[in-house]
């Protein structure tokens, strides 16, 4: 049986009646065609199969029309975590209207991620990359600097000249919100426990927390690793002693819904003995009982305007100016009340 001939970009502009460009225009959602013209040639390469030759990119220098995203994460608990599910869907969602894919990799070292980074680009595999989780003097930016890669930084601060892209969250101001409730219906014995303490938003958190002693606040912030074994042994332990905190405050939502389990199962009362809250929400916060006060975000969209500000990038000579990401707001359900007393 012969093998049916593949079709080029040249076939697709010449059933749409426009030039190759206007059909390279089109099909990487650039600029320079007028959307029904861009619809039209998407509608024959749909109707084609047509797929962009790995070879040929490789031939001629063009882009990969794939963005890739490296993730330290244990891939047993990725999962679990809603914020990012909903962070992949809007990146995909994204992607998905221009075209364009994602390459994940889940990587267990942050040595591991900048080989990757340097495999990608060697190879020309992706255009660029999203990057989470970034620490204090991170040598993941300064790499993708010297490579060099396009890159937009999911963070806690603005980037400066010269540095990749960020989009930029206020963790300080978003954990101001969340602790500052607590201060303001009675706590003053507040415990955080987080995730790794390397990461900036994790400081800044604990930061946040150590500053409310002018108000007579007594803080303590307990670092694990994000899973739901070590925020159980963790809330363990801050239960058992003689002056337990009055709040606990969870980096995600699994982590405070493993708490709740193990405050039920010691017969401490939640929130009229022990107030629970997470920086992090989802579906299944709402569901528990009690359910956890959380500070909500829209994570999807947080996602799309990730992909489109690298898509930005990746079609601009150097750094973009920083974009600042959407403040969560504060969602207060059943685990938060006054102290005891």
């Amino acid at each position: 049986m012969t093998r049916a001939k593949r079709v080029t970009i040249a076939d697709i502009a010449r059933m749409a009646g426009v030039s190759p460009g206007a059909v390279s225009f089109a099909l990487n959602g650039r600029p320079g065609v007028s959307e029904e013209t861009r619809q039209r040639i998407l509608d024959i390469a749909d109707a084609h199969e047509w797929a962009p030759s790995s070879a040929a990119r490789a031939l001629v220098g063009s882009r990969a029309g794939v963005i890739g995203l490296a993730v330290n994460r244990p891939a047993r608990t990725l999962g679990a975590e809603a914020f990012f599910t909903d962070l992949i869907a809007g990146v995909q969602s994204a992607l998905g209207a221009r075209r364009m894919a994602l390459q994940i990799v889940l990587v267990s070292s942050l040595e591991e991620e900048v080989a990757t980074y340097r495999r990608w680009r060697s190879a020309g595999q992706v255009d660029g990359v999203i990057v989470i989780d970034p620490r204090d003097e991170d040598p993941r930016l300064s790499a993708l600097r010297d490579l060099p890669l396009p890159a937009v930084v999911i963070g806690s601060h603005a980037s400066g000249e010269g540095d990749a892209s960020s989009l930029w969250l206020d963790d300080a101001r978003a954990a101001h919100i969340l602790f500052d409730h607590l201060v303001a219906i009675g706590h003053r014995r507040i415990a955080y426990v987080s995730g790794p303490g390397e990461f900036q938003h994790t400081r800044i958190r604990a930061e946040v927390l150590a500053g409310l002693s002018a108000q007579g606040v007594v803080g303590e912030t307990v670092v694990t690793d994000f899973s739901v074994a070590a925020s159980v042994a963790a809330t363990a332990s801050l239960l058992s002693r003689a002056e337990p905190p009055t709040a606990i405050v969870y980096d995600n939502d699994v982590m405070a819904i493993g708490a709740l389990g193990i405050a039920q199962e010691r017969g401490v009362a939640v929130p009229s003995a022990l107030s629970l809250a997470s920086f992090d929400d989802s579906v299944v916060a709402g569901l528990v009982h009690p359910s956890i006060t959380c500070l909500t975000r829209d994570t999807f969209a947080l996602g799309e305007q990730a992909a489109d500000f690298l898509l930005d990038r990746i079609d601009a000579a150097g750094p973009l100016a920083p974009r600042a990401g959407a403040l969560p707001r504060l969602t207060v359900r059943e685990s938060t009340a006054q102290p005891p007393g």
